[in-house]
């Protein structure tokens, strides 16, 4: 906890609590609350009274909502109200997420102005280049580009260096430092290179995400829960899948290809040179690591994809 604020007297219930600055609510902690609850489930909670798992916060009732940075979807924190059960309002959940949604609308718009000042320093820049680039914030986020249609955000290394770099939708590229981010150039002389090795990591119930690396480094993505069953099942099936497999596999009904399709094209916008297609699949030359859980029930756990539900093949 990094900050309280409050009446006295409910100050002072709260240190009964251990509801002080600097202490840990972690969930996997203190059981079902208000603060932990929310930065695991990533959305609005409320833990009235007896939902709270230990007995002695029972007298409580807490709304908390998470705060999620718009540049790259990172958890920051929670921001929560709780009190005692008598004076707390119905409206306080809303409250709460009004007030998270608030503070993300004032990080987008700082952003938003980052890339601003980006695009001034960038675009007369681009308008002497020849070819194809683009000019990127620090998370990848394209403020100016020339020679291509604009891309959507470039997934970059956590560690970016200027120099040669593989990037999953441009191939090879240079990259050159900016005020702000990178000016990024598409190799277009060089074949592109492939990557090497692609984990797909679904040990972390909430937190599926893929990295790739190649000779050039590697990068990592986190995944939505509909790409993440994706992914797994073409980790399972290396010989590929249709459309109409896939909709089986996760839908449970052959005919839903359309969804398949568009969400597998949005899924080769960051994975194109490792995911083939005709029937979709993980390219041959590209090694695939599949982490799971330890427990076959946390691997995905909000997953009703038939393929998932069904387990690890041994």
């Amino acid at each position: 906890m990094l900050w309280r604020e409050g009446s006295a007297a409910v100050l002072r219930k709260g240190d009964s609590h251990g509801f002080v600055v600097g202490a840990d609510w972690k969930e996997e902690l203190v059981g079902t609350n208000g603060v932990g609850t929310p930065l695991v489930s990533r959305r609005p909670v409320q833990v009235h009274s007896a939902e709270h798992f230990v007995s002695t916060h029972h007298t409580w009732t807490c709304a908390g909502a998470p705060i999620t940075d718009p540049r790259d979807g990172r958890l920051i924190g929670v921001v929560d109200i709780s009190g005692p059960l008598s004076t707390m309002h119905p409206a306080t959940l809303a409250l709460v997420t009004s007030v998270a949604r608030l503070a993300e609308a004032e990080l987008r718009n700082r952003h938003h102005e980052a890339l601003d000042r980006l695009r001034s320093v960038a675009s007369p820049l681009l308008g002497r280049l020849g070819g194809r680039a683009v000019a990127v914030d620090a998370n990848g986020w394209p403020a100016a580009v020339t020679g291509m249609a604009p891309p959507g955000r470039l997934p970059l290394p956590k560690s970016v260096r200027a120099g040669r770099l593989w990037l999953p939708s441009l191939g090879v590229c240079t990259l050159e430092p900016l005020p702000g981010g990178w000016l990024i150039r598409p190799d277009e002389a060089s074949p592109e290179a492939e990557p090497g090795r692609v984990v797909l990591d679904l040990s972390r119930p909430r937190r599926p995400c893929v990295t790739v690396t190649g000779a050039s480094g590697s990068w990592s993505h986190e995944l939505s829960p509909r790409h993440a069953e994706l992914l797994y099942v073409l980790a399972r099936h290396r010989e590929g899948r249709s459309a109409a497999q896939l909709a089986q596999d996760i839908f449970e009904d052959p005919t839903r290809t359309v969804t398949v399709r568009a969400e597998m094209s949005r899924l080769r916008r960051h994975l194109a040179q490792v995911l083939a297609h005709r029937p979709y699949r993980f390219a041959e030359e590209v090694e695939v690591e599949l982490v799971l859980p330890e427990r076959p029930a946390d691997l995905l756990p909000h997953s009703s994809a038939p393929a998932v539900r069904r387990g690890p093949v041994p």
